[in-house]
């Protein structure tokens, strides 16, 4: 799809961190019109409201980015929640887009989607070849249904609905709550606290030698708006109508324990560091084959270490601003 920087944009979830590193890059794009609302602006929950905002905005583009995410912690606590308002969310997005005409739509997934146990790296051809990790089970089942649907759409009605799963993401306008964040803003806000108050140990979750690849959140923004702009022969070329996803992953992990002790570094937390092996340690290995989006000519640009870092200041001024999180 060719660059129209006049095009009307919908960058649903504009607030999260994927969503607000999407609405950043297409600004510096220069991008004119871009089409954002609040939760209280538009319920993504409910069908009527999001089909009677598509009716009154003339949209040609949409990033759907908006969904409900958790680390571990959060989803297996509430895994009602995340499978009902993940489907809801991009039900209502991608049906009403179609309702609404509009033929270019980005969804946004993750490679929790993948079987626990896929061959490494994984590719995509590796979806729904076995069973997903229990923990995020519902989250991941969210997703698929997400990529199955705009295949249907893009089979019955020839729509070019796109699908990008990331690897595991951080950066800044990430969640720190301290149970339900992901494993980069979890440690950075415990290290953070521990370097604070002098604290003697810090304890993380598992073994530590579960490996994830990170990918930082402007990396995943400019990949997204690459795949959006790709010609639509070529990006069809490139991919199985069946298997239509692509992955986006930095393309190399690191082990919890290493990971734990590089935010130890970046926050300056000198204690000791204990792994609590009675807390999961969920999928194993999560390591993205990246050779389609490589061979679409898009790859990522930060390191892990420089990536934490610009996070971690990230993260300071947050706590300038909200003292008490």
């Amino acid at each position: 799809m060719a660059r129209d920087l006049t095009q009307n944009l919908f960058v649903a979830g504009h607030r999260g961190m994927v969503g607000s590193a999407i609405l950043r890059k297409l600004r510096d794009l220069g991008y004119q019109n871009l089409i954002t609302r609040n939760r209280q602006e538009l319920d993504l929950l409910n069908p009527v409201s999001v089909q009677n905002f598509f009716s009154e905005n003339e949209i040609s583009v949409v990033y759907l980015a908006a969904a409900k995410v958790g680390g571990i912690h959060a989803n297996d606590t509430y895994p009602a929640e995340f499978i009902y308002q993940n489907l809801m969310i991009q039900t209502n997005v991608i049906h009403s887009a179609h309702v609404s005409g509009i033929e270019n739509l980005l969804f946004l997934g993750s490679s929790c989607i993948y079987p626990r146990m896929a061959d490494q790296p994984i590719q995509e051809c590796s979806l729904l070849t076995g069973q997903v990790e229990p923990t995020n089970a519902a989250y991941a089942i969210a997703k698929i249904a997400g990529i199955k649907m705009c295949e249907a759409y893009n089979r019955q009605y020839e729509h070019d609905y796109r699908s990008v799963m990331p690897t595991n993401l951080y950066g800044p306008g990430d969640n720190y709550h301290p149970e339900n964040s992901h494993v980069i803003p979890g440690l950075l806000n415990r290290f953070h606290t521990a370097a604070r108050d002098k604290t003697d140990e810090v304890s993380v979750w598992g073994s530590g030698r579960a490996k994830r690849e990170f990918l930082h959140v402007d990396d995943l923004a400019s990949a997204c708006i690459h795949v959006m702009e790709i010609d639509k022969k070529k990006w069809a070329k490139s991919r199985d109508p069946g298997c239509s996803h692509i992955n986006i992953g930095y393309g190399s992990d690191v082990s919890i324990a290493e990971l734990a002790r590089l935010v130890a570094k970046t926050v300056g937390f000198e204690g000791k560091i204990v792994f609590d092996t009675t807390k999961p340690d969920g999928t194993p290995r999560k390591l993205l084959d990246n050779t389609a989006i490589h061979q679409l000519g898009w790859q990522a640009s930060h390191s892990l270490e420089a990536g934490l870092q610009e996070t971690y200041r990230a993260y300071q001024q947050l706590q300038v601003e909200e003292p008490r999180m």
